[in-house]
Formats: structure tokens, C-alpha cells, sequence
């Protein structure tokens, strides 16, 4: 079995969530640390092009988005469970919910002036213009809409208040009981926000949010090794892809199994990814395609929240 390859940032909230999946599931990992901005030559090599963060490698596979991520870890460790039978529909959807609501909602906070000043105070100022024309680029194309700074204050009260209600008279120490996607896809907005002096109290007010953060955050991050990009381009290069999934390959707009297509983010960061379309399951899509650097590899996507065209 090939190593675990996490490609991410420390800073960025969504490569937060896996690491906090990789402690939750106790697994081994290694660290390739990539830039918070394009251009990312190393891990377009091997993605084809899509730039979000964080990307889990195994061997020439090569994992898309947190919501695929967290599928392939369960199907690399079943327990302790990220999708509780019989939670299946509800944690996967709260999680959905967070990792776009809540997100964008900390996302507006945490760029307000005031709290870039703080979080920012160290970073000279044309490397913190570069950041923000990045996240411009990166939210521009898609069907995602930034959240404005008046509306994310007007709304928070509501939206972590509700959180807080239901922690203080929920059953167990997780928000469905036990621990599950939904808590992961959570943590990492309000973890984003408790990382300025300005907008940390946004979460502290709340003290049964607070009190259940820190028990998601105390799964830690498992046990991680520096692997660099050039070493991580290796194991692509000389490692063969997995076998494809013992599913049927369903597709209700009539793309076939090696077909020429793009796969793109719907909502943002919609940079398309050409290849050979091999597998569309339902949950996942597959392409395979070839990089000079990083050798034959396939690509994984989830479907929700992605789009195939023809090339």
C-alpha cells in the first residue's frame, strides 16, 4: 500500500478538516507543503489543473476535495466511522451545509480589514495583495457568490447560535451523537475564525461551541512526516494506479468510458481538468490522464459539486 500524501498549507481551513480526518482515523501521513496561491506547478502536475487545497495522493491516485478525501479514508480505515449507519443522509448534508454556509460566512469575516490587519500584521503588504487578487480569481466563474462582510455579521448570530442550541441539548459530545463527517466539516470555519484576535470571539461567546470545538480539534492530526514535491512526483511517476471500483459506470447524460472530457468545480475555483473519463460511479468520477512529470495518474472527483463537459 502507498503512502498517504496530503499536498496542503497550514493555514488553509478545508486542509484543516483533513488533517483533522487523518487524527480522527489515526493514520500515518506525509506533509507536502504547497503554495496558498497559483501558480502550484508541482501539484498541477499532478491534478491537471485544479488548484483547491487541500489533495490527497496515493501513489499515481490522486483525491479531489474534502468530501472525496473523506471517502477514501473510510474506505482505508471503516473505524471509528465518519458516516454512522443510519446517519448517512443527515451528516453528509449538515456537512455540505458547513463546508459551504459557514465557510463562506468565515471567509467574509476573516477578510474584513480589521482582522487582515491582525492575522496579517508579519505579511508585507504586496504578498498580502497578491493573496487577495488570488481569492478574487479563485471565486470568479463559478455559481458560488462571496458572502458580503454586512450580511455575514447580520446572519452569524443566527447561524452559530442554532449550532450552540442544539450542542447544549444534544445527546453525546458530537453534534449528531458520535463523532461524524459533520463535525469535521464544521470545525474547520469556526477553527479559521478562531485564528484572528478580531473574529475569535465570534465563536467564544458560545461556550458549548467552544466546548465541542475543542473535543474535534483534540483528535489531532495523526502522525505526519516532510515529504517534498519532487518526492511526491516520484511516487507518482513510478507507481501504477489502483484498480478501478467494482461498480457500475453510470452516467444519466450519456458520457461513456473513454471519453475525452473536462471535470470542473461548479462552484468555485472552476479550473478544468482534461483527461480520459474511465469510471462515473455515484459517487465518484475518475479521469486518467498523463503528465510528464508526474507520469500516468488517475484523478478523483466527487460528483456532487462537479461538472463533466465533452472535450
Amino acid at each position: 500500500m502507498s503512502e498517504m500524501i496530503l499536498h496542503h498549507y497550514p493555514q488553509s481551513p478545508f486542509a484543516e478538516k483533513a488533517r483533522l480526518l487523518l487524527g480522527f482515523k489515526g493514520l500515518s501521513w506525509r506533509s507536502v507543503h504547497i503554495s496558498p496561491v497559483m501558480p502550484k506547478p508541482d501539484l498541477t502536475a499532478l491534478t491537471g489543473g485544479y488548484r483547491k487545497t487541500p489533495v490527497l495522493q496515493i501513489g499515481a491516485d490522486i483525491y479531489c476535495d474534502t468530501a472525496l478525501i473523506a471517502r477514501r479514508l473510510e474506505q482505508e480505515k471503516t473505524a471509528p466511522a465518519l458516516f454512522p449507519q443510519g446517519l448517512e443522509l443527515v451528516t453528509q448534508g449538515f456537512a455540505a451545509w458547513a463546508d459551504s454556509v459557514v465557510f463562506s460566512h468565515a471567509v467574509a469575516l476573516v477578510f474584513q480589514p480589521e482582522s487582515l490587519a491582525v492575522k496579517f500584521a508579519k505579511v508585507p503588504p504586496e504578498m498580502l495583495q497578491v493573496l487577495v487578487a488570488d481569492r478574487g480569481k479563485l471565486f470568479s466563474g463559478g455559481t458560488a457568490t462571496r458572502v458580503q462582510l454586512d450580511v455575514a455579521k447580520h446572519q452569524w448570530p443566527a447561524i452559530v447560535g442554532r449550532i450552540d442550541q442544539q450542542l447544549q441539548h444534544q445527546a453525546g459530545d458530537f453534534l449528531f451523537g458520535e463523532p461524524s463527517i459533520a463535525d469535521f466539516a464544521l470545525a474547520h470555519p469556526l477553527w479559521f475564525l478562531k485564528g484572528s484576535s478580531v473574529t475569535s470571539p465570534l465563536v467564544d461567546a458560545y461556550p458549548a461551541v467552544v466546548a465541542w470545538l475543542d473535543r474535534v480539534l483534540g483528535f489531532g492530526h495523526g502522525t505526519s512526516t516532510q515529504m517534498s514535491a519532487e518526492q511526491a512526483l516520484d511516487v507518482s511517476r513510478n507507481s501504477a494506479p489502483a484498480a478501478l471500483p467494482e461498480e457500475l459506470f453510470e452516467d444519466l447524460n450519456g458520457f461513456k468510458a473513454g471519453q475525452q472530457v473536462t471535470i470542473s468545480a461548479t462552484d468555485y475555483g472552476t479550473d478544468p481538468v482534461v483527461g480520459e473519463l474511465l469510471f462515473a460511479g455515484r459517487e465518484e468520477l475518475i479521469l486518467r490522464r498523463t503528465d510528464e512529470r508526474a507520469g500516468t495518474v488517475h484523478v478523483h472527483f466527487p460528483r456532487i459539486g462537479f461538472r463533466i463537459q465533452a472535450q
